[in-house]
């Protein structure tokens, strides 16, 4: 960080040579990197730029044209500044020509009119930048430090984000790969503001290289990634041509000074330490649930999380009286339709919802008389894996399966309605059907709305493919979780879900965190989003839309679109045009449109 020449003429022994701007105000922002004293007319080949140059004038060039090619070179070679010290050479002041010359190239040209020793200039400044480079140096030691306790602690990205905006003073955004916002921290500002129209003005942003300052947009961006594999991008506001926020981070009295060249190198460092401190915090996570599961789980969670070898989860399991070996094996999920709901019975409603549940599918495998591994997969779902003689008993086995945990939660609901009335009759005020709902189970529902619905409304059961060996059973559970979550958007109160009820649309929204996922949306319709952000009127992805939704008939895309044909077919064209895409190609409309249902699976929650 350095001074400007502004400041620089601020200092007192600047002041005490009554110094006066004869041109080139409009360059007083320039940073100041040294102080170089010079008295020959050539010194410009000696510079690097930056540089306030300060001299007595003795041994400037007598003539006009010299004159102008002294400033000419000084401000190609990029110095900050020209001090002249009157009375040796120049006695009433510097020549017309050249102010003339210093005020058509922008360059700040300062008279000293009293006799100033140069050496006091010169320590003043030096000392000013040397202590502003000192004030860098602890912000930026302040910044590893910090971020470097959130690691060790597995800080949570919003605490990561808000420690970010604390140390900057500026807004900053986490987004994915499909510039949808992960987590944000506005810096006191309105976060309303902030995200508004996010994805289009997001795209707007295209900075140069993994961390670059998008001057336009006044955006510092850094891709968030590790392993090589890249999911989002952190972003922090300094809008260029601004003031510099405060920040708790650096010197009280402001020594950070703005540069017209962009942010300060302490936020470049400070947005790279989030970014890597978010990627190490998701690895961390991601391995400590493997770890959690390995130690605290069943064998079923082993299997999916490939944690322990097949054959001793095998073994094991015959050990506990279920064979695995030489069996039908299906795997399925069971879970609430919603995550648990905020309510008034504290952190413990969750945990105690989960194993309701669970104990729910325990017995309904005991009354349907099936030989299973059962277990809590997560924090919302119970796995089951079913181990069948053959085949032909997949079909009857879930049936059985599903018909027993209706009756078992429609048994369960009716006794927690029974004491849930008897404890408002108890305790005056209490509610009974919320004290019900508590506890994961709808009572006044189950009153109102008969078994069947109640039971099977809250509860999705999914069921993967059957498969024929332990080593493919982890496909199978897989299988089944990818349908809950998918169903969890289906409506319909079916009482198995299995694959062929999710379609194309359920598996991309389950696969919508992916970022191979999203980085084919990026792919295929980038460039139509990104004009799209540009031109907001044209809205040429819906055209897009409604082109393929109608099997690619223009005349009743165009109808959809509610535009005249011709319009319709030019703005095809220009499709065409933007994506590079030969819109008549068949496996061209299918990629378009896979990526718009997928664009949808990631704009949807």
């Amino acid at each position: 960080m350095f001074p400007t020449v502004r400041e620089v003429l601020a200092l007192d022994p600047v002041r005490h040579g009554a110094p006066r701007l004869v041109a080139g105000d409009a360059g007083l922002d320039r940073p100041v990197r040294w102080v170089h004293v010079a008295e020959v007319p050539d010194i410009a080949t000696l510079l690097g730029g930056g540089e306030l140059v300060l001299t007595t004038g003795i041994g400037l060039p007598g003539d006009d044209a010299g004159l102008r090619a002294f400033i000419g070179d000084l401000a190609d070679v990029g110095v900050s500044g020209l001090v002249v010290e009157l009375g040796r050479r120049y006695v009433s002041g510097v020549p017309r020509v050249m102010a003339a010359a210093a005020e058509r190239r922008g360059l700040p040209l300062v008279e000293l009119r009293r006799a100033t020793p140069f050496v006091r200039i010169t320590e003043a400044v030096h000392a000013l930048i040397v202590d502003a480079q000192l004030t860098e140096l602890r912000a930026t030691e302040e910044i590893h430090q910090r971020f470097t306790d959130l690691s060790v602690e597995g800080a949570d990205a919003a605490e990561v984000l808000r420690q970010a905006a604390e140390l900057s003073g500026c807004p900053v955004v986490l987004e994915n790969l499909s510039r949808q916002v992960l987590g944000y921290d506005p810096a006191g500002e309105s976060a309303e503001l902030l995200l508004d129209g996010w994805e289009q003005h997001s795209r707007r942003i295209r900075p140069t290289g993994r961390t670059a300052y998008d001057p336009d947009s006044g955006w510092l961006v850094t891709v968030v990634g590790a392993r090589g594999q890249d999911w989002g991008r952190l972003l922090l506001r300094w809008p260029a041509g601004g003031d510099l926020p405060t920040s708790r981070a650096t010197d009280p009295a402001g020594s950070d000074v703005r540069t017209d060249n962009g942010p300060p190198t302490r936020l470049t460092i400070l947005v790279e330490r989030a970014a890597s401190t978010l990627a190490l915090g998701r690895l961390i996570r991601r391995d400590a649930e493997g770890l959690e599961r390995q130690i605290h789980r069943t064998l079923l969670t082993a299997l999916l999380d490939h944690s322990r070898p097949v054959d001793e989860v095998a073994l094991r399991s015959k050990a506990l009286g279920v064979v695995l070996d030489r069996r039908h094996l299906v795997g399925v999920l069971v879970r609430h339709r919603a995550d648990d709901p905020a309510s008034e019975s504290g952190p413990e409603a969750g945990p105690a919802r989960l194993r309701d549940l669970s104990e729910a599918v325990g017995q309904a495998l005991r009354e349907a008389k099936l030989t299973a591994l059962t277990s809590a997969v997560d924090d919302h779902s119970v796995g089951v894996l079913l181990a069948l003689p053959d085949p032909a008993a997949e079909d009857r086995a879930l049936s059985a399966f599903a018909a027993a945990l209706r009756r078992v939660r429609l048994d369960a609901g009716s006794v927690r309605a029974a004491a849930g009335t008897e404890a408002s009759r108890a305790v005056p005020g209490v509610d009974g059907a919320r004290a019900v709902s508590g506890s994961g189970v709808d009572g006044a529902r189950a009153g109102s709305d008969g078994a069947g619905r109640t039971a099977g409304y809250g509860v999705i059961v999914a069921a993967g493919s059957g498969v024929g060996s332990l080593r493919e059973a982890r496909r199978s559970l897989v299988e089944a979780r990818q349908i809950a979550e998918a169903a969890r958007r289906d409506r319909r109160d079916l009482p198995i879900f299995r694959l062929p009820h999710v379609g194309l649309a359920g598996l991309l929204h389950l696969l919508r965190d992916e970022p191979r996922l999203q980085t084919f949306v990026e792919r295929e319709l980038g460039a139509l989003l990104e004009y799209d952000a540009r031109h907001p009127r044209e809205r040429l992805l819906d055209t897009l839309r409604a082109y393929l939704e109608q099997g690619r008939n223009k005349s009743a895309g165009a109808a959809a679109a509610h535009l005249s044909r011709p319009a319709f077919y030019e703005r095809l064209a220009r499709i065409a045009r933007i994506l590079d895409v030969d819109l008549d190609s068949v496996e061209a409309a299918l990629s378009l449109h896979v990526a718009l249902l997928a664009l949808d699976a990631v704009r949807t929650p």
